[in-house]
């Protein structure tokens, strides 16, 4: 975990801040991050990152038009060195991704200190924040991570995360904080704006039965928004485990643009269901496939990379679960690259 004079540093940062910026990751982990500091400091202006996790001058327009006196840049694998150059106001740059180099930025990620820390971001921005504790435990938990505090969230609501789960795939999958988990993700579905209303709406709830028992205003409205997408998603996961071959070492499905995208979900529940098989999950959209991976049993990144040398595409994310995207015209080659390399 990130040092606790660290901590306090970020703390500070979040304190003084009159008209902060908020740069996020377009998952749970990258949301929840927001959400706590957005709650935190009651003030401040978020931008989701819906394509990449990469931030670069593309999105520096968004600065020049706010004027931010601090930034933060939350859960984003990726900050341009170009991006930092053109702030001239502090950086703080909190993540958990494999560690970049970078000059001129605040850089707050769990790995400098410890290369073999699995965390989330969420869970070093509670660290800060030390407040809203289910919103914490659910960020962490969607990122496949269990902290210690998830404990104490059993304690006060042990009908959603009960005392006996011990995994993070549990908790997702078996567990009433995982339908919480598919409920958020489903409101980051749509429109950049849409997922906006949505997260202000998480912002101003302090109680997860808001939403389960719909007893608010904003737990309603969330709830809603998740259901729209719930039967289609379940449409779609029948048909991915239709494609499960016993004897296929790799599960691979790749379904027509819907417009919404599912498969970051559709790979996560996959591999729980299919633990012993390599996981990839596609979805055609225009002259690419978007293409999210798992492997609970070795670096699926490490065999990405190699599978897609001199390829048409771009990839990253963390050893057990990536994604990125792929020219279509390469798809075949790349497929048969992979399948080499999980041999």
């Amino acid at each position: 975990m990130i040092p606790k004079n660290k901590i306090k540093e970020i703390r500070n940062y979040l304190d003084k801040s009159e008209n902060p910026m908020f740069f996020f990751d377009d998952d749970a982990d990258g949301s929840c991050s927001y959400i706590l500091f957005k709650k935190y400091c009651n003030r401040g202006r978020g931008i989701i990152l819906k394509s990449l996790p990469i931030l670069d001058l593309k999105l520096f327009h968004k600065v020049e038009s706010y004027s931010p006196d601090v930034i933060f840049v939350l859960d984003i694998a990726v900050l341009e060195q170009e991006f930092i150059d053109e702030c001239n106001v502090p950086v703080i740059w909190i993540d958990h991704h494999p560690v970049i180099k970078r000059k001129g930025v605040h850089y707050y990620n769990p790995l400098i200190w410890s290369d073999k820390e699995q965390t989330s971001t969420t869970a070093c921005c509670y660290s800060v924040t030390k407040q809203d504790l289910w919103m914490a435990t659910l960020g962490a938990i969607a990122d496949w991570t269990l902290p210690e505090y998830a404990r104490e969230f059993s304690k006060k609501y042990p009908e959603l995360l009960p005392k006996n789960i011990r995994t993070p795939p549990e908790a997702i999958f078996e567990t009433k904080l995982g339908f919480l988990i598919k409920i958020l993700l489903f409101n980051l579905k749509g429109k950049t704006t849409n997922a906006m209303k949505s997260l202000e709406l998480f912002t101003k709830i302090n109680d997860p039965y808001e939403i389960l028992n719909k007893t608010t205003k904003e737990g309603n409205e969330v709830y809603k928004n998740a259901e729209k997408y719930l039967n289609r998603y379940n449409k779609i996961l029948e048909s991915a485990e239709s494609h499960y071959n016993p004897k296929d070492r790799l599960l691979l499905f790749v379904y027509p643009d819907r417009k919404i995208s599912f498969t970051s979900e559709l790979s996560n529940e996959l591999l729980y269901k299919y633990p012993n098989n390599a996981i990839v999950v596609g979805r055609e959209k225009g002259d690419e496939i978007k293409l999210s991976f798992r492997s609970s049993k070795f670096s699926i990144l490490d065999k990405v990379k190699n599978a897609s040398k001199n390829l048409h595409c771009h990839f990253g994310g963390h050893e057990h679960a990536c994604g990125g995207a792929i020219k279509s015209y390469d798809f075949d080659i790349f497929l048969k690259n992979l399948r080499s390399e999980l041999k």
